[in-house]
């Protein structure tokens, strides 16, 4: 929209997982220059990006990365978040060398089985404070 501060890159993650949750508390304390913003994949700024068409095959089993109106899921996401990070997080993008199959075929695994093994909550929790305005509703 005209007028408004480009929010720099979203990540949208499942609310409810706790690997997920985890992920998020430690982009927070790895983003050293808070370039990321973070919305929960159902909440609304989730659905409408998700509504605009931007994001294609959609799944709530998926991280996904928006960036100037481009976007990114599963491993390639990972990648992409792990290379803002700086070092020694960023050192995780070289694994763009592995085939993006293989890496997705990881990733999918974690998917299915995150709340088995990580556990979920029955609602996604409020930000902390220090980082509430790093978070988009």
């Amino acid at each position: 929209m005209p007028g408004e501060r480009d929010p720099g890159p979203i990540i949208l993650f499942d609310g409810v997982c706790n690997l997920c949750q985890a992920s998020v508390r430690f982009i927070l304390a790895h983003d050293r220059d808070a370039v990321f913003r973070f919305a929960a994949l159902d909440s609304d700024i989730g659905r409408g990006l998700t509504a605009d068409g931007l994001l294609e095959d959609l799944s709530v089993d998926s991280v996904i990365l928006v960036e100037g109106g481009a976007s990114d899921v599963r491993s390639e996401a990972i990648l992409r978040i792990a290379a803002r990070l700086g070092l020694p997080w960023r050192g995780l993008a070289g694994l763009r060398i592995l085939p993006l199959r293989l890496r997705d075929g990881a990733y999918d695994l974690l998917a299915r089985n995150r709340y088995r093994w990580f556990g979920r909550r029955e609602i996604c929790p409020a930000p902390d404070g220090d980082f509430r305005d790093r978070f988009l509703t």
